[in-house]
């Protein structure tokens, strides 16, 4: 058994107190629950870590959005993967691509990700 992450955390209570913030959201991820999310927000405010903080601000902020990615099996994770690629095929041609380059390069780059998703994974040797 791998003991290296409870060694780490044992040794950074800081990173512990990250990874209990970040169970706790699995949990409700996982349990389509966004009844703690309240509370998990108030702890996230007040961890001391001035990123988790800022980071409780912005969801808190939209909170209620949030809770709705929590509860519902829908997402936009495929539209917002869509857009990411187009965007960096965009910058990647730096104003040197029509509309027709931009739309080819990303309509291949979908059919890649697919083609490569249905792909089982082999560890490597």
């Amino acid at each position: 058994m791998n003991d290296r992450l409870p060694r780490l955390l044992d040794h950074c209570p800081e990173l512990r107190h990250t990874h209990d913030l970040v169970r706790r959201f699995a949990a409700m991820l996982e349990d389509r629950d966004a009844t703690p999310l309240p509370g998990w927000l108030n702890d996230l405010a007040n961890s001391g870590l001035a990123p988790l903080a800022s980071l409780a601000g912005a969801l808190h902020e939209d909170r209620h959005a949030v809770a709705q990615g929590i509860t519902t099996p829908y997402n936009s994770g495929v539209n917002e993967g869509r857009i990411t690629d187009v965007k960096l095929q965009k910058r990647l041609m730096a104003g040197r691509a029509g509309v027709s380059l931009l739309r080819h390069r990303a309509v291949l780059i979908a059919h890649l990700r697919r083609h490569y998703a249905n792909r089982s994974t082999v560890s490597p040797r």
